[in-house]
């Protein structure tokens, strides 16, 4: 496996874990009033509390990364560019790795600072392959 393929695998995973633990937040709270609420339909939901919002916003977010990272990742393959890409994919896999902590933790402006990262490193996958 390529050093590209690696990171998109551990991008997938790391999506993959996000979703989980978003999951995981949300059902904590449910768990509050009763087990049901996790195991059922999740009609008339009572409103998350402000770490349960930004946990379920961080896995979507994670999971809008991804559409956006594993087609540049398969395309840099599939074309023979790896090392091209290999830079800007570690930066947006590393600014990933920062970003959902620093979300879920609610740290304002460091958060769009850390997003604003892995653009660039979106940015700079997509210049080598333009």
């Amino acid at each position: 496996m390529t050093p590209l393929l690696e990171i998109t695998l551990y991008f997938t995973l790391l999506t993959f874990v996000t979703v989980v633990l978003g999951a995981a937040i949300r059902n904590q709270e449910w768990t509050k009033e009763g087990r049901e609420i996790g195991l059922g339909n999740r009609d008339n939901l009572k409103a998350e509390t402000p770490m349960g919002g930004r946990a379920d916003r961080a896995a979507k977010n994670s999971i809008e990364a991804l559409v956006f990272f594993a087609p540049l990742a398969v395309l840099a393959h599939l074309a023979g560019m790896d090392a091209e890409v290999l830079l800007g994919a570690q930066i947006a896999f590393w600014a990933r790795v920062a970003y959902v902590p620093i979300y879920i933790a609610g740290v304002k402006y460091v958060r769009s600072l850390v997003w604003i990262v892995g653009v660039v490193g979106y940015g700079m996958m997509v210049s080598h392959l333009l």
